[in-house]
């Protein structure tokens, strides 16, 4: 039976969380949509380990 070790990639969280950029001139000048000086991708499967957090 073979060892199973912690993804590397993703520390054996099974996701990767969305890289986030913040610019203070992004921000909404409307008042409604509140401040918002972040864009952020979302978060995605790990692609090494598949979303299992472990690798063999």
């Amino acid at each position: 039976m073979e060892s199973e070790k912690i993804c590397p990639k993703c520390n054996g969280k099974k996701i990767i969380a969305g890289q986030c950029e913040c610019d203070m001139e992004w921000r909404s000048s409307d008042g409604d949509n509140g401040l918002q000086d972040c864009i952020c991708e979302p978060d995605q499967e790990c692609p090494v380990c598949k979303g299992v957090g472990f690798i063999h």
